[in-house]
C-alpha cells in the first residue's frame, strides 16, 4: 500500500483543491478527521495536510496511516496537537469514520482491476458527508490528477498542474491515477478528453501573450462546451480542471 519517495510540498495542489471544495464540510463535520493513507518514507505529507486543512477548518484532526511499522515509528517524533501516526492500510484503523480519506501515489502499484475493490473499501470508512480523494503527482508535485469519490461512489476527476510545466494539457496522462492511466487509447473516453484539452488549448494560443494561466482559463471555456466541466474561473486560474467522472470513465470494466 505504501508509496516511497516523499518530497514536501509534493501534495499542495491537491491539498489546496481538498480544502476549498471540502473546507465548509469539515467545519460542519462533528468530528473532523482526515486519514493521509499511506503518506510513505518520510511523514511530510500529513504535517502539511492539518495545516492547510485548519486554515480551512481549524478543528481538523489528521491521522497518518502507514503499512510498514517503521514508518510509523519514524513519524511518531513529529505527533503534535491534531496530528497522531498509525499502523494499518486499507481498513483505517480507526475507532469513527473519518471525514476526509486521502490517498496520494498508494494504487500506482495496484492492478487495474483492483482499484474499484480499494475504492469501494475506503467509501465504507467515510461518514456521511465524507470524502474520498484518490490520485497520482510527479516527485515534486507539479502535475497532479485525482478522482473524488463521494460514499455513494466516483464524482469527479481534476487536472491540476504548475501550467509552465506544460507543453499541451495532455502531459497530466502520465499521471493519470490507476483506474485510467491505461485507458488512455482511441476510443476511451479520457482520450478523448484529452484529444480535445489539447486541441482548445492549441486554439487558445493567442492568450499564451498574456501567460500560460490566460491560456489555461481560454482553453477550460472552450472546453465546457463539449465536457461536463464543473468547476470555473477561479478554479482554472489555480491550474485546476474538474470534470465529471461520468464523462471520462473506461467504457469497459
Amino acid at each position: 500500500m505504501t508509496r516511497g519517495t516523499t518530497n514536501p510540498n509534493r501534495l499542495r495542489r491537491m491539498d489546496r483543491w481538498i480544502a476549498a471544495t471540502h473546507g465548509a464540510a469539515l467545519r460542519r463535520s462533528p468530528d473532523p478527521v482526515a486519514v493521509d493513507l499511506g503518506y510513505g518514507a518520510a511523514p511530510w505529507t500529513a504535517v502539511e495536510l492539518l495545516l492547510r486543512l485548519r486554515a480551512a477548518a481549524p478543528r481538523t484532526r489528521v491521522v497518518g496511516v502507514e503499512i510498514e511499522p517503521a514508518r510509523v515509528a519514524a513519524a511518531k517524533p513529529y505527533e503534535r496537537e491534531g496530528l497522531t501516526f498509525r499502523h494499518g492500510g486499507f481498513e483505517v484503523p480507526l475507532s469513527g469514520s473519518p471525514a476526509l480519506i486521502r490517498a496520494a501515489n498508494v494504487l500506482r502499484q495496484y492492478d487495474e482491476d483492483q482499484v474499484a475493490a480499494v475504492w469501494e473499501r475506503l467509501r465504507a470508512r467515510l461518514a456521511p458527508g465524507g470524502l474520498l480523494v484518490e490520485g497520482t503527482c510527479d516527485e515534486i508535485g507539479r502535475r497532479h490528477v485525482w478522482v473524488a469519490l463521494g460514499p455513494e461512489g466516483p464524482r469527479s476527476v481534476t487536472f491540476a498542474a504548475r501550467l509552465g510545466s506544460l507543453e499541451r494539457p495532455s502531459d497530466l496522462a502520465e499521471r493519470l491515477p490507476k483506474a485510467l492511466i491505461h485507458r488512455n487509447v482511441p476510443g476511451e473516453p479520457v482520450h478523448a478528453f484529452l484529444r480535445d484539452f489539447d486541441r482548445a488549448w492549441a486554439a487558445a494560443a493567442p492568450y499564451a501573450s498574456y501567460g500560460a494561466r490566460q491560456r489555461w482559463i481560454r482553453a477550460a471555456r472552450d472546453l465546457r462546451g463539449d465536457w461536463p466541466v464543473l468547476d470555473g474561473a477561479s478554479r482554472w486560474r489555480q491550474g485546476e480542471l474538474t470534470v465529471r467522472w461520468e464523462a471520462l470513465a473506461p467504457l469497459t470494466g
